[in-house]
């Protein structure tokens, strides 16, 4: 995603998967406590649906919108961890196998969670 995009921003877009199937609005963005780089977004896929969890790399915004690289039917099955709490280090090391994401990049602390910007708008 680009650099330059505050995660704040984010939240209340449409998100498509990568036929450019809608899949749902930014709920929250999930900050690495460390770096304060966004690492995730959940994503409301329908009024009475969950979250699912998507990465935000290497998903990019397009016209305003977030455009995920995965299927519908993929980003929709993975595993559910309820929002508005923290992502451990074993919930997010799950949802990138579920991605098939490359680990290459040295895993977070045992101890470090991952944070969220939650919509603050409560109206």
């Amino acid at each position: 995603m680009q650099p330059d995009i505050d995660p704040r921003n984010l939240i209340g877009r449409k998100a498509f998967d990568r036929n450019g199937t809608k899949i749902g609005t930014i709920d929250e963005v999930y900050l690495d406590d460390a770096t304060g780089v966004p690492e995730w977004a959940a994503i409301r896929t329908g009024l009475f649906s969950r979250d699912a969890f998507v990465p935000l790399e290497p998903s990019e915004l397009v016209d305003g919108a977030l455009r995920v690289p995965f299927d519908r039917a993929l980003i929709k099955d993975a595993p559910d961890f309820g929002v508005g709490r923290h992502l451990s280090p074993e919930q997010e090391l799950q949802l990138y196998h579920h991605y098939g994401l490359d680990l290459s990049a040295p895993p977070p602390l045992p101890d470090h969670d991952f944070g969220r910007l939650a919509n603050t708008d409560e109206s």
